[in-house]
């Protein structure tokens, strides 16, 4: 079972985080941020990974660090499941559409971090929750996965249904990614011969 735990602590946040590749869509996500847990929730369920995180972050200040340094533990998490990434399909994507809200993603679990983000939220907060947080899961994510992460909203007007559409997006192109694939169950998907 392709599977792997973090634990990051820092003077701002203390976080543990596991996550196993071949689940069912399980989660268990508790960050002290109601909106990002509920997001992280439909990041596990639409990737079929299953997903723990526990997360005391330094609220008090605001929501930034615990965001961010989830992110970090969790594109730490994936990198280490997936290991060699032998025998995976490597690249996935996504067209989804929420309500008003719709957002592309594509992805190369490439071990070669990199982010291009056309999304525009129309508030700076859902609730309480700062929007451009957002992003910075997704920079923290692609960086610390190794990552090519590619999401461009194509229509939106509610700053929920976008942010919700984000995550959901990448968690299908993430559950293509990581699937095995048939034809090459034993090869590295690359000429390189290394990921």
């Amino acid at each position: 079972m392709r599977s792997h735990s973090i634990t990051r602590s820092t003077a701002e946040t203390d976080i543990e985080v596991s996550v196993q590749l071949d689940g069912t869509g399980r989660y268990d996500n508790q960050t002290g941020v109601g909106f990002f847990d509920h997001m992280l929730d439909q990041l596990a369920r639409h990737s079929l990974i299953d997903l723990s995180v526990r997360a005391k972050g330094d609220l008090h200040v605001d929501d930034h660090h615990t965001v961010e340094d989830t992110g970090i533990a969790i594109g730490q998490a994936l990198a280490g499941a997936l290991g060699d990434k032998r025998g995976i399909l490597r690249y996935g994507s996504c067209l989804l559409p929420m309500d008003d809200a719709l957002v592309r993603c594509a992805l190369d679990l490439s071990a070669r971090p990199y982010l291009i983000w056309n999304v525009d939220m129309p508030t700076a907060k859902i609730g309480t929750f700062d929007t451009e947080l957002v992003r910075e899961f997704f920079t923290a994510l692609a960086t610390h996965g190794g990552i090519t992460l590619h999401i461009d909203m194509l229509h939106g007007i509610n700053s929920h249904h976008i942010a919700e559409a984000t995550f959901k997006s990448v968690a299908r192109a993430l559950r293509q990614a990581v699937e095995t694939d048939p034809r090459k169950s034993d090869a590295i998907p690359s000429t390189k011969g290394a990921l």
